[in-house]
């Protein structure tokens, strides 16, 4: 499956999960229940992936975690803030550059509309 197609399935689970639940909860309540729907609707999804840092060659695992990595190709960053800003979008940036990944959703639950809450990044890699 390609990353849009992916994408897509994401998004499409990403508004089911924010219909239902509204604004103002935790992170950790949209990415649980965003878990639960990408794995109901049949991708395989890790929650919290690990991503170690190489340097010289060099394995660190030193605590960065992709909120959920969908068929090993989407990186998905949850937020619940008053709005995203520039270190929103770096922390994607890392993600796909750790995961050698091209496509990431950065989304943001806390609006009133989701459609307003959603930044695709993409990565030319």
């Amino acid at each position: 499956m390609h990353e849009n197609e992916i994408s897509q399935l994401i998004l499409n689970s990403a508004f089911k999960v924010h219909t239902q639940l509204g604004p103002g909860l935790l992170e950790s309540s949209y990415q649980e229940c965003l878990f639960y729907e990408l794995r109901k609707s049949g991708l395989f999804v890790e929650k919290e992936k690990a991503q170690p840092l190489i340097y010289d060659e060099v394995k660190l695992d030193i605590g960065y975690r992709i909120d959920l990595f969908v068929e090993n190709k989407v990186v998905v960053e949850i937020k619940s803030v008053e709005s995203l800003n520039d270190v929103h979008l770096a922390q994607v940036l890392t993600y796909l550059k750790l995961s050698k990944s091209k496509l990431g959703l950065l989304l943001n639950f806390n609006v009133k509309s989701l459609k307003y809450g959603i930044k695709r990044v993409a990565n030319g890699i």
